[in-house]
């Protein structure tokens, strides 16, 4: 008899706006259910792709056999996506403007898209058989909780086998217990130090415990912060479940180990996913609690690619995989906290507040601004930070500088012609770099040795302008070089040890371990004075730190951008939070913010640690302006080979929309809704000699937004094959931008 084939759709990872599109059919000897993955030629190459839609593809008749290729294999012993991660691949890329392809194949292990069905088979049998050699776990996982009935913190029965759960304050234990019993999404308002990890903890824990199957996914919104996290939850629960119960995911990990992990989650044998944002796709088939720690974070926003939230999608996912959600943090971001408002008034959030610390200091630290006004001219310092900050060295406890901006110097600068050290890639200047002498591109990674005298006119006096936490380390160094660190004395060093200044931001930290290994040096107390960025700002516990200081942090106050103070404040307010953790040190405990400006109201509410009363106004600000979240946005954005090449792509596209779809029957109501601004350049309009340009595109109705975009894009596509498209390297549309 002959062979009967059966139609298969098939999501393939495409080139970006290839016209062959993302779904493709292909022939199979047997019918698969859809989320088989599956490896299918396309053009010379074979690549990995899932199966979609089978139904629908078996009543396609009209496809000519003798054109559908073959499949070219199953990947066996791996199960099938599940319903739920489809429909969660299906909205990302309806909502977010791209292929379903593309989000879902990138949504899977680099290394599972460059593998044989035969050498997956071999990695998944090497998974399975480390899962059956780990350690069995102390104690059964389906052994009950104690009862919910006022044994919330309380130590755990010694002879069941568990470790004891440590004690839980009031307000976390009313936090646990209001998680358990209802349904959520929950924003878990609590200061810095209140102990919101070990609510993570002991939801996760109930979660599993209460179900042998159970999985639960805690995110983190940097790579940095996933090692600390890790130790925790290993800790509490490898006892517990066995040492394949948690995983990690997230971009820094190499692609054998994201692998491991992504089948051990899919396979069911991970419980619990830690990970940055790329986790919100992971394939957890019993899933039942979500975790997003310091959800304000930008980082959960994807930059490229399809620029989604993870945030947002764990939301939708609780919503489709019946888990419960639970934001966190001591800065929620706007649109979090106005989701969390009164249900009375709209709100979808249930807002859980725990304003106290742990532990025997309850106050927060003390907020001291200084009016840089009134110091020398070009002062970085201030005489009474810097009294502070020796004051707490002489004392062996440690301070913590806080500056934005790496390396020595943000330009070079010659004051005999004006030049100054700019990209010749980009629209932005060289980073001076003193440890190694050169200079460095952010933005396109060109890196040169510093000049020996100007290139234009020759002058050797070429100086460094303004600073970066590279200049900010050697001047505090040279500012603290008579101190010793107190209890160093010894023969060889009769004074003492000098004092230890050490700077950690992405420079210091680009080698493997490099980052543990300095973190660990604070921990011990082997550094006095900490510089850095916003890489030790927030979710680090140091508990030696007692003074935190602020340099120079105005820039965000009269930025373009509506969301720089939303972001100032939160980053401060972080940071605040490092200081005084350890109940010995925390009624010394202070931060010091140096400004032009101290009176501003932002710096109020933050001496005020008046989170409430900041997100209020901001929010009545937004309001009267119709920005987020009282309105929705989007950003078309296009890279070309010229400027007016890429404003002209996208103003053609906008003149689409009163020319063409203007006169579509049935959309005139959804068009009013909507405005199309003008294009223009965008912040940094030159990257690697490619020119940048953004329309922005806003509407009251998210919904109205959503039907306009979908309908746009045949049209932007079209636009694209015109003469005003030709010059236009690449487009994407970002739907909910953080930055404009």
């Amino acid at each position: 008899m002959p062979t009967v084939n059966h139609w298969l759709c098939v999501l393939v990872q495409t080139p970006a706006h290839a016209s062959i599109g993302s779904v493709l059919s292909y022939q199979s000897p047997t019918l698969l259910p859809p989320g088989t993955l599956v490896r299918v030629p396309l053009g010379a190459r074979e690549t990995l792709g899932v199966v979609w839609d089978a139904d629908a593809a078996q009543a396609t008749g009209e496809l000519d056999p003798g054109k559908i290729k073959a499949i070219g294999g199953v990947l066996e012993g791996i199960a099938p996506l599940n319903v739920r991660w489809q429909k969660l691949i299906r909205f990302a890329a309806q909502y977010y403007q791209r292929a379903i392809g593309e989000v879902a194949l990138a949504a899977l292990p680099p290394q599972l898209r460059g593998l044989s069905a035969t050498q997956v088979q071999r990695r998944l049998s090497r998974a399975v058989a480390t899962a059956a050699r780990v350690a069995q776990p102390a104690a059964s996982p389906s052994d009950p909780e104690p009862a919910a009935d006022g044994a919330v913190g309380a130590a755990v029965n010694p002879g069941s086998g568990r470790p004891p759960l440590p004690e839980l304050t009031p307000e976390q234990a009313a936090v646990v217990a209001q998680i358990d019993c209802e349904v959520g999404p929950f924003l878990l308002f609590g200061a810095t130090g209140s102990g919101k990890t070990e609510v993570y903890l002991q939801c996760v824990q109930q979660v599993l415990a209460r179900d042998p199957n159970a999985q639960a996914m805690v995110m983190v919104p940097e790579i940095n912060l996933t090692p600390q996290l890790e130790e925790r939850f290993r800790t509490r629960f490898v006892p517990l479940y066995g040492a394949a119960a948690v995983v990690s995911l997230h971009s820094g990990m190499t692609h054998p180990q994201r692998l491991k992990s992504w089948l051990a989650a899919h396979a069911g044998v991970a419980r619990i996913v830690l990970g940055t944002r790329m986790a919100i796709f992971a394939s957890l088939p019993r899933l039942q609690l979500i975790v997003v720690d310091e959800e304000h974070d930008p980082s959960y926003k994807s930059g490229e690619g399809a620029r989604y939230s993870a945030r947002d999608l764990a939301v939708y996912r609780g919503r489709l995989e019946a888990a419960k959600v639970v934001l966190g943090s001591a800065t929620p971001s706007l649109e979090s906290w106005y989701l969390s408002r009164p249900a009375e008034e709209g709100g979808r959030y249930q807002r859980l507040h725990m304003p106290s610390r742990v532990g025997q200091v309850k106050q927060l630290p003390q907020v001291r601004r200084v009016d840089m006004n009134h110091q020398p001219r070009h002062a970085v310092f201030s005489m009474p930070l810097l009294n502070a900050i020796r004051a707490r060295v002489a004392c062996g406890e440690q301070c913590m500088v806080f500056l934005n901006r790496r390396g020595y110097a943000p330009v070079l600068h010659c004051a005999d012609c004006g030049w100054k050290s700019a990209c010749p890639h980009c629209s932005a200047f060289r980073v001076f770099h003193k440890i190694d002498r050169t200079l460095r591109c952010h933005h396109c990674g060109l890196t040169e040795r510093v000049p020996r005298a100007c290139p234009t006119c020759g002058n050797v006096d070429i100086a460094p302008i303004g600073r970066g936490t590279e200049r900010l380390e050697e001047h505090l160094a040279e500012l603290l070089a008579e101190l010793r660190r107190p209890g160093t004395e010894s023969t060889e060093h009769p004074e003492g040890l000098p004092v230890r200044v050490a700077r950690i931001d992405a420079d210091t930290t680009r080698l493997k371990g490099t980052l543990e290994g300095q973190l660990a040096a604070v921990h011990a107390g082997e550094v006095d004075v900490l510089v850095g960025t916003q890489m030790i700002a927030k979710g680090h516990d140091f508990r030696r730190i007692t003074l935190v200081a602020a340099v120079n942090p105005d820039g965000a106050l009269f930025s373009s951008d509506f969301r720089a103070p939303e972001r100032l404040f939160s980053l401060l307010m972080q940071a605040t939070g490092r200081a005084g953790r350890d109940a010995a040190l925390g009624e010394r405990a202070e931060m010091w913010i140096q400004s032009f400006q101290p009176t501003h109201p932002l710096y109020t509410a933050l001496k005020n640690h008046d989170y409430p009363g900041f997100a209020a106004q901001q929010l009545q600000e937004r309001q009267q302006a119709s920005l987020p979240p009282f309105s929705s946005q989007a950003l078309v954005r296009a890279d070309a080979k010229t400027q007016d090449a890429a404003q002209g792509f996208l103003n053609a596209a906008r003149a689409a929309v009163s020319q063409e779809m203007v006169h579509w029957e049935g959309w005139a109501e959804v068009l009013s809704q909507v405005t199309l601004y003008p294009a223009v350049p965008m912040g940094i309009q030159r990257v690697a000699n490619v020119e940048r340009a953004q329309m922005l595109i806003e509407s009251p109705s998210r919904t109205a937004l959503q039907h306009f975009l979908g309908a746009w894009q045949p049209v932007l596509h079209a636009v694209r094959r015109t003469p005003e498209g030709r010059d236009v390297i690449r487009w994407a549309i970002d739907v909910d931008p953080l930055a404009i």
